[in-house]
């Protein structure tokens, strides 16, 4: 199967990078009070500086956040550095970032860190962006495939190295298989997608795959790329290759439906957004921490087990009150229905549920100046 909407996504993009030229270079110091899409409800101006860094995976999705906030507050120096989630969880720490985009929750080492880092000494995690990880492949004349998590372990460990093995073979019975040597590609950089995807492989399929969950890849052997685009790109040029990567970047490349039970589901926002909907959250964390334990083993029927859950980290409490209200407007405009909206349409990402958008808007009325 193909993704079949790269050709929206991209018009999107170019639309909302004419809305950033625009709000960028007006020159009125209005804004909307009302809040068409933030809900912020400050009735204030906003200014200074919003910095952002971390998962490039949300990277197309926060286009369309920072097109909708700047539409509305368009004095607000806006930047997001798509570094990858380990990058972003130590700037957010180090204090050089506002807020990290993250494709994993903060471990306890971390939280400890943020919490010394925060003003009042908490921190909100939201999982503000729900998308399928995919494996992306590039392989002329198969457009479907079939692969059961033990087959997709074997690939990337090294174990299953050529197309036609029997494995794979087993997985796609109809399929012409040919005999081309399979490239895997991982990330290089500390990222949350690697992590997302090796806690898959290591719960789903512990017996082919026996490291553990980590940002950095754990194993030698295969092709490293930084960031999602790099993975993405030495895919598309190169045949056999397979990867895996946030499926709203998977563009024209194949895309591998996954062994659930009994059946192969296909990576969806709708599949992703249903196992989101029934994993737990972690235990111990705090008053707005809401980080949520994925069900990587579901049998569920339409659920999609390789989600990325990529959360947005920042403070209860920031030192002064220009940080705390760019901060609390930019995430009362994320968890909108306009913004989850706007963010699904250029990214293709699953939209948070009512549930998940009300909890989050608890932490986000929370945040303040506690300096």
């Amino acid at each position: 199967m193909k993704l079949s909407s790269k050709p929206r996504a991209t018009a999107l993009a170019l639309a909302l990078s004419g809305s950033l030229a625009l709000a960028a270079c007006g020159a009125s110091n209005e804004t909307d009070s009302g809040g068409t899409g933030s809900g912020s409800g400050e009735g204030a101006e906003l200014s200074g500086n919003l910095v952002g860094a971390g998962a490039s995976s949300q990277q197309s999705a926060m286009e369309a956040w920072q097109a909708g906030f700047q539409g509305e507050f368009p004095d607000v120096q806006f930047s997001y550095d798509p570094a990858g989630s380990g990058a972003g969880r130590e700037q957010f720490i180090d204090g050089s970032a506002d807020f990290a985009g993250s494709d994993a929750a903060l471990d306890e080492e971390e939280l400890t860190a943020a919490e010394e880092r925060c003003a009042g000494g908490e921190i909100f995690e939201l999982p503000n962006y729900i998308s399928p990880i995919a494996v992306v492949y590039n392989l002329e004349g198969v457009d479907e495939l079939n692969l059961t998590p033990e087959t997709i372990a074997g690939i990337f460990s090294g174990a299953i190295t050529t197309w036609n093995d029997p494995a794979i073979a087993a997985d796609n019975p109809d399929a012409t298989l040919p005999g081309t040597t399979i490239t895997p590609v991982h990330r290089g950089d500390d990222s949350g997608t690697t992590e997302n995807f090796t806690d898959y492989l290591h719960q789903a399929a512990g017996d082919v795959w026996t490291a553990e969950p980590d940002g950095v890849w754990p194993l030698q052997g295969g092709e490293a790329a930084n960031g999602t685009s790099g993975v993405v790109e030495v895919v598309t040029s190169t045949d056999g290759a397979v990867t895996y990567a946030d499926a709203s970047r998977a563009g024209d490349l194949g895309v591998a439906s996954v062994a659930v039970g009994e059946d192969f589901v296909a990576p969806s926002a709708e599949a992703a957004a249903a196992v989101v909907e029934n994993s737990p959250a972690v235990e111990g964390r705090g008053e707005h921490d809401f980080a949520i334990e994925v069900n990587r083993v579901t049998e569920g029927s339409g659920e999609y087990p390789i989600v990325l859950v990529s959360y947005h980290i920042g403070c209860i409490g920031y030192d002064d009150q220009e940080t705390a209200d760019n901060v609390k407007a930019f995430m009362n405009y994320v968890i909108s229905e306009d913004g989850q909206a706007a963010a699904a349409e250029n990214a293709g990402n699953a939209e948070i549920s009512d549930s998940l958008r009300e909890q989050a808007q608890g932490a986000v009325d929370a945040i303040t100046a506690a300096g």
